[in-house]
Parts: structure tokens; C-alpha cells; sequence
């Protein structure tokens, strides 16, 4: 219970005393917007690294050196909010994850999401999403990553079990001939969700599979590229179950 008062007192005091920041990274933004771009990254993942030390975490990380270098379409499974941290915190290019639209209204949260080239998917309207795919299709196109969890909601199943993928977030790749990398999640509802509303120290995996390019897939397999990706993390989440 310590470390979850630990982090909420951290997140309000994050919140509010970054409204000044905010400000300031507006304005050098006029002037420079990649460096507001990535000043922006780097300060939001010195916030991650700070919560995720509070929460004792111990990560095992596996083939983060199949990353390539370029734009990227990131998909992963999705278990606990702890994902987000986990792997935003590690990302070294510019990069923007898709979230449920219901996200889109905590005011200095929101600031910073969009800061950080996050888009807002409303699940419950067609046009919406497709104009967030859109746009994500574009923000690949100028270089800047996305990351997805296409079970749509974190999976409250059994460890190990995956939601199924919807299709619509591979088009993202599909359309600008990105690469796709499958990260591979085990154990992170452990650090929070099994056990609301503890924060327990946790060991977590996290395997980056190689990068997937959908021009080189053949025609049946690019048709279903979802069930391509499922699958290989499907395998790679049970493979990894060992090392827990």
C-alpha cells in the first residue's frame, strides 16, 4: 500500500507542478518543435523510470536490438496499465501511443499525451477511428512511431491468455510499409492489477520480436497479418513464462 500512496502522491505533484513546463515547452516549440518533441519524451520517461523504481519492478528484457532504427508500428498484448510505462519508457525514437478516447479529458494528463503525439481512439465511432488511423498512418509517414494494443482493453484473463487483435491498427502498417514489432508482455498484471490496490515488486519480461515488413510477407499472410502477429506473441508470452 506504500508504494501505491508513494505513486499517486507523485502523479498529483507531477501533474501540477509540470503545468509550468508545459508552458515553456509550448513556447520552444514555436522555434523547434522536434526539440520540444523530444525534451518532451525524455521528461515523461524520467517520470516512468521514477514511478517504476518505486514499484521495485525487476525487468528482464529480451532483443530490444531487433528495433530498428526508423519508424515503427509497436504491437503488444496488454495486461496492466504498467505496460504503457514499461514500454514507453524505453523507446528511443518520437513516439505516440493510441488510447481509448475516455483518456482525452484529464486536462494535464491530456496535454502531455498530445505533447507526446498520443491519439484518441473512439471505439464506438467508425469515422472517429478511422480518421485516428489516419493520422497515425501520417505521424508514421514524418517519422514518428505508434504503439498499439489491439485487444482494444486490457485482458483481465489468465496469465497468458491474449484478447483477439482487431485488425483496423495494422493498416497503419499496411499503408506506409512500416515494419511491425511484436513486444511480447509477461507478468505485469502481477505489479498492480492481481492484487488492487497493492503495488507488489514484480519481475517482468519483455521480448522485442524481430521486425515484421508486410511488402515481404506472402499475399495470405499479409491478408491476415493480425493473426501472424498474435500468434507469434501468443508463442513468445507462453515461451517466456519460465522466465518469470
Amino acid at each position: 500500500m506504500f508504494r501505491f500512496i508513494c505513486i499517486v502522491i507523485f502523479l498529483m505533484l507531477y501533474l501540477t507542478l509540470t503545468i509550468p513546463v508545459l508552458i515553456v515547452e509550448w513556447i520552444i516549440g514555436k522555434f523547434n518543435p522536434y526539440a520540444r518533441d523530444i525534451s518532451s519524451l525524455r521528461i515523461v520517461q524520467w517520470a516512468f523510470r521514477f514511478i517504476l523504481g518505486i514499484t521495485g519492478v525487476e525487468t528482464t528484457v529480451i532483443g530490444e536490438e531487433n528495433v530498428p532504427d526508423e519508424p515503427v508500428l509497436y504491437i503488444a498484448n496488454h495486461r496492466s496499465y504498467f505496460d504503457i510505462l514499461l514500454t514507453y519508457s524505453r523507446c528511443k525514437r518520437l513516439t505516440g501511443y493510441i488510447a481509448k478516447k475516455e483518456m482525452d479529458r484529464y486536462l494535464t494528463l491530456t496535454s502531455w499525451m498530445k505533447r507526446l503525439h498520443c491519439l484518441f481512439l473512439d471505439r464506438k465511432n467508425p469515422k472517429e477511428g478511422l480518421k485516428t488511423i489516419l493520422q497515425a498512418i501520417d505521424d508514421i509517414k514524418n517519422g514518428i512511431s505508434i504503439c498499439v494494443f489491439p485487444e482494444g482493453t486490457r485482458n483481465r484473463g489468465e496469465e497468458l491468455t491474449m484478447l483477439p487483435f482487431r485488425d483496423g491498427a495494422f493498416k497503419i502498417a499496411t499503408k506506409t510499409g512500416c515494419a511491425i514489432v511484436p513486444i511480447s508482455l509477461n507478468n505485469t498484471a502481477e505489479i498492480f492489477e492481481n492484487h488492487f490496490p497493492k503495488i507488489k515488486k514484480t519481475h517482468v519480461v519483455i521480448e522485442y520480436g524481430k521486425p515484421i515488413y508486410p511488402d515481404q510477407l506472402d499475399k495470405d499472410t499479409k491478408r491476415h497479418i493480425g493473426d501472424h502477429v498474435e500468434n507469434i506473441i501468443r508463442e513468445t508470452i507462453k515461451k517466456n513464462a519460465e522466465l518469470v
